[in-house]
């Protein structure tokens, strides 16, 4: 389902965004959980995801939606009024931001006389513009397929005709929505077979990194909350950075120093977003594995977005149904391995509150607040160290090197025929090194 975003004169697409606002509940706990969010701010994050695939944005709306109609969701009356405006604007592309059924994609796409797409079929499109590894193009096309199969009851002629049926008998034959089904189901039967195969070999280069006594730091939040931004300053990397939607994908990693000179793996993930269509919660694999095996994980917010607490909210949904259920990929203490970064505090009058443990003000474009933050990653990866002693040869220079690398030497003592060393490291490297040992 790629979207054709040049209109016949080769500009950009002109493109109208319709917001069904059904108002939701209001806030229900201290920890924003159940924030709402306004409806404007939801329509300019939808107005941003259109935008993001090259189409011109001339008209958008919210439309206060009292009753869900099962043939156009709209009412009758919205349904007209937007008809009215779409050709006043010569409008190409609809989006409307709620989830749509066939039939009302169908039904709306009469009404307007313009192609209609909805939320799902919007992200799906920017995934498939900005997966760059094989295992995310493999996704989103798996997810498309998905997508596309609910789709073909839509009654276009092409998909009633019938081609003969074999055999000695005949038949009636298969009809074109049949055979485009079945062509559907093997494609999909293959690519999950290719995502098995390519997770595996993922699986492996984990258990490979694993072995690289590193503490691993994982960047989360909402999408455009200025991850990709942070990870470039503090890495000095290239990672494409934007002021969009979905700008990162699939997941970066990069060594940094921290002040104390621990070296720890920074990881830049995607970003999450409210209502994440089914099909690609699956293209979230990635992402939800590398968050699950981080040491510390920095929560990145938007802290000049008038929708920040909502954003938390969701992103925190998320993060908490992964440590939920039999195969929870996240343990249950993942909330204290969080730090909060409250991000883009240059776009504000005045800072955020943050206490510089769990919360920490930042803005990634300046630099503000950036030594502050490894400061408490440090002071948070301290926090699970321990203070061991250890016996080494004093011709074994690989194992005093690694000791030196991976932990903080508090004493040595030199003796003819052994070195005696007193060290504060992570539980996790203590068991590695002896592990080293046995090897």
């Amino acid at each position: 389902m790629q979207a054709n975003t040049t209109d016949t004169a080769g500009g950009p697409t002109p493109a109208a965004v319709i917001l069904p606002w059904e108002r939701p509940p209001r806030a229900v706990g201290p920890d924003d959980r159940g924030a709402s969010r306004a409806a404007e701010a939801r329509l300019a994050e939808a107005v941003g995801l259109a935008a993001s695939i090259g189409v011109a944005i001339v008209h958008s709306a919210v439309l206060p939606l009292r009753t869900r109609r099962p043939a156009t969701l709209l009412g009758e009356g919205q349904v007209e009024a937007s008809r009215v405006a779409i050709e006043q604007h010569g409008v190409q592309v609809v989006v409307v931001d709620a989830a749509l059924t066939p039939v009302q994609q169908r039904n709306l796409e009469r009404a307007w006389g313009c192609k209609v797409i909805d939320r799902t079929g919007l992200i799906l499109e920017i995934f498939g513009e900005r997966a760059r590894t094989r295992e995310g193009s493999l996704q989103v096309e798996l997810a498309h397929l998905s997508y596309q199969r609910t789709r073909l009851v839509r009654s276009w002629t092409h998909l009633e005709r019938q081609r003969g049926g074999f055999g000695f008998l005949g038949g009636p034959g298969e009809s074109q929505i049949e055979i485009d089904r079945r062509l559907i189901d093997e494609r999909i039967v293959k690519l999950k077979k290719e995502l098995e195969q390519v997770r595996r070999t993922r699986g492996l280069h984990r258990k490979a990194r694993g072995k690289v006594p590193y503490p691993v730091v994982a960047l989360v939040g909402y999408t455009n909350a200025g991850k990709s931004t942070l990870f470039n300053a503090l890495t000095g990397a290239g990672v494409y950075a934007q002021d969009q939607l979905f700008a990162t994908l699939d997941p970066t990693m990069r060594a940094i120093r921290l002040p104390s000179g621990r070296t720890v793996i920074l990881s830049d993930t995607v970003g999450f977003i409210s209502e994440l269509p089914t099909q690609l919660v699956e293209a979230f694999r990635a992402t939800l594995e590398e968050v699950a095996a981080a040491d510390v994980i920095l929560h990145v917010r938007d802290a000049s977005h008038p929708d920040t607490a909502a954003q938390r909210a969701d992103v925190l949904h998320v993060l908490t149904e992964m440590a939920e259920g039999a195969d929870a990929a996240l343990d249950a203490h993942w909330e204290a391995r969080v730090i909060e970064v409250l991000n883009k505090t240059d776009l504000m009058e005045a800072p955020p509150p943050a206490n510089g443990e769990g919360t920490v003000a930042v803005s990634a474009l300046t630099g503000d607040g950036l030594e502050t933050l490894r400061a408490a990653l440090d002071s948070r990866l301290a926090a699970g160290l321990v203070t061991e002693e250890f016996t080494v040869a004093p011709e074994d220079g690989a194992s005093l090197a690694w000791l030196y690398e991976h932990g903080v030497v508090l004493d040595r003592l030199d003796a003819d025929d052994v070195i005696r060393l007193s060290v504060r490291l992570s539980v996790a490297d203590r068991d590695r090194f002896g592990q080293r040992g046995a090897a």
